[in-house]
């Protein structure tokens, strides 16, 4: 994502621009629901939208 998209989102989400470049770049490798509900609040994405994807479908259950 380019540093100006970036703070963009931040500004929609209405969040710092280096929370949104941690989630992005790894560093916060669980961001919490609130977080991601912030940043699909900005251009009025829904949660089942954003979760609505092949990446969600292959992931191993975390606690079992």
């Amino acid at each position: 994502m380019q540093s100006g998209t970036l703070r963009s989102t931040a500004d929609l989400a209405g969040m710092p621009p280096s929370t949104v470049y941690s989630m992005l770049n790894e560093k916060s490798q669980n961001p919490g629901v609130v977080s991601i509900k912030k940043i699909c609040d900005g251009p009025d994405i829904s949660l089942r939208a954003f979760f609505d994807c092949d990446l969600f479908d292959d992931l191993e259950q975390e606690i079992k």
